[in-house]
């Protein structure tokens, strides 16, 4: 039997790349815990300090199959190349048409380049296309 896991994120801008790489994953934000009707809410409860209440966030599959994504707050910025990094399949895989997939491709890195994304390369290789890109605080991945 395979394990569970999650996929996590440091970060310095937690509530930004939430909303990055929800647009990204197409995933949603996890719902806050039953009789809270935010976050923020459950964190006042809590006695979290304010100052803490965006200092963590997840995003999960909205149909319950991916990983989910974490995002903490930490004080460094990123300092190197990713030794691993995801693959966003925004072209409907192998079987779609090779025209149908680069113009959802394309379309989905211009609506990542407005949210802060940024182009790296494309490459074109094998009848094979994926552009590298990075998140709004560099961490790199492709888009294919």
């Amino acid at each position: 039997m395979a394990n569970r896991f999650q996929v996590t994120f440091d970060a310095n801008d937690v509530p930004g790349l939430v909303a990055f790489w929800a647009t990204a994953l197409g995933y949603i934000e996890q719902p806050s815990p039953a009789g809270f009707d935010s976050w923020q809410q459950w964190a006042a409860a809590e006695g979290i300090p304010r100052e803490e209440w965006d200092s963590r966030g997840a995003l999960i599959d909205p149909e319950g199959v991916g990983p989910r994504i974490f995002f903490q707050r930490v004080p460094e910025g990123k300092a190197g190349k990713n030794r691993v990094h995801l693959d966003v399949n925004a072209g409907g895989g192998q079987d779609a048409d090779q025209e149908q997939r680069r113009d959802a491709v394309d379309a989905h890195v211009e609506r990542l380049l407005a949210m802060g994304g940024a182009l790296v390369q494309e490459f074109n290789e094998d009848e094979e296309r994926w552009i590298v890109m990075q998140d709004p605080e560099g961490n790199e991945f492709c888009v294919q």
